[in-house]
């Protein structure tokens, strides 16, 4: 059953429920937190979040793993996390894109006419500066993870509530591009996914699993060793392991990839009105979850070559394709790069014709990588200087987000690739 249809089927009794105290106070708990490194933390993200406000304007649907409305008060240990709630300590309450992401949802409960019987419980976990590889099973910052969702489901059994873990947000592959712990990403975060959606489902006993909604990172120049002409370059494998699971396994969806947005100092950390502003663009994946659509975004679907030119065909969510050089400040080739295994880029020109991008060359592209957004200035990340493309869909035309009185278009950019030519 999807998961959308639950919502709408408890929902209904919810609404039936005049005949008794008991089933008038029937709800579901929809869960969906964020786990990762200091992203998913908000780390350094000054918050623009009232927390008041935020509980106003989803008229207290959403929830603390306490099923409470405190939130603020992350620590890396329960009894530190409590402490900062018993003093009021909201020093280091960062923006977080779970705070976006749940404007989106709660929005959408209400379109669909939920009122008080679909509740959003959502919390960050996870750790700093550290790689996928430890971030599993046995480490403190999972287990606390862990212990917070049966914490919140607990709560919610105890008042005779549903509760169900669809989904969490991944955020996390800054560490394994300048460390290059992992050894294999793309291995390594599927094998976490099926960790987590293992132990949620011991603890919720849900039959769906739990669908991992990932960025993609594209913090390349952070790694000393980078450079964007080199045929055996490592970096791309933690953005290009992102995007294949985004791509092609089904208990993964995307966010869209970071480079759109505005850096700390240009360096790891997004801002506060970028983590909103991907919490929004999580929000819209976990509708399209709940609604059993396609949510891939504006991925590279297929390569070809017709002599020297290179034709890449996308899937585009929201035609047309659109090179756009003021949202994302103009990259050379409007982010592409084809590298030979002389580590020369042979590019001559660039042309997007409806959904296709074709690429001239100055020789024969056989055998060589088809890169996008693998380019920018040494230890630089966003939409300035970092590695960066221009390349969106118009999704925004529609879709938008207000933050702080300035109205952000929600486009789909596409995602960071390095693939082969065959």
């Amino acid at each position: 059953m999807r998961y959308h249809n639950w919502v709408i089927i408890l929902a209904a009794t919810c609404s039936l429920a005049g005949c008794t105290k008991k089933i008038a106070e029937k709800r579901i708990v929809i869960a969906i937190p964020v786990y990762g490194q200091s992203l998913a933390l908000g780390e350094e993200a000054v918050r623009i979040t009232d927390f008041d406000s935020l509980s106003n304007q989803t008229h207290h649907h959403v929830l603390t793993e306490n099923l409470d409305e405190e939130f603020g008060y992350l620590s890396d240990t329960h009894f530190k996390q409590w402490m900062k709630k018993v003093l009021h300590d909201r020093h280091r309450a960062f923006e977080l894109p779970i705070y976006g992401m749940s404007e989106v949802v709660t929005k959408y409960f209400d379109k669909k006419g939920y009122g008080d019987s679909v509740l959003l419980c959502t919390f960050p976990g996870g750790q700093g500066a550290t790689s996928v590889t430890e971030l599993g099973t046995g480490t403190s910052a999972y287990s606390k993870f862990v212990a917070e969702i049966k914490t919140a489901y607990d709560k919610a059994r105890d008042k005779g509530w549903d509760f169900v873990v669809p989904a969490f947000l991944w955020l996390q592959g800054e560490n394994d591009i300048v460390w290059k712990t992992s050894a294999n990403y793309k291995k390594d975060l599927k094998a976490l996914q099926v960790t987590i959606n293992r132990d949620i489902k011991a603890i919720t006993r849900q039959k769906k699993d739990v669908i991992c909604i990932s960025y993609q990172t594209n913090c390349l120049t952070l790694s000393k060793e980078f450079n964007a002409n080199s045929f055996a370059g490592k970096e791309t494998s933690v953005p290009q392991g992102q995007l294949e699971l985004i791509q092609n396994d089904p208990l993964f969806m995307g966010m869209g990839p970071t480079y759109p947005y505005s850096f700390i100092g240009d360096r790891v950390h997004i801002d506060g009105t970028s983590h909103k502003r991907i919490g929004n663009m999580a929000g819209l994946s976990v509708i399209r979850l709940f609604e059993s659509m396609p949510s891939k975004g504006l991925v590279p679907e297929q390569f070809s070559k017709s002599g020297d030119t290179v034709i890449i065909k996308f899937n585009v969510p929201s035609p047309p394709l659109v090179f756009d050089t003021i949202a994302v400040y103009k990259a050379v080739n409007y982010g592409f790069s084809i590298i030979d295994s002389a580590n020369h880029n042979i590019i001559k020109n660039v042309l997007l014709w409806n959904n296709l991008v074709k690429i001239s060359c100055k020789k024969s592209p056989e055998g060589c990588k088809v890169r996008y957004a693998v380019n920018g200035q040494e230890g630089k990340s966003g939409f300035k200087s970092g590695p960066r493309g221009n390349l969106r869909d118009s999704q925004g035309e529609k879709l938008t987000a207000t933050i702080q009185k300035h109205t952000y278009p929600l486009h789909n950019w596409s995602y960071q690739f390095d693939i082969a030519m065959k």
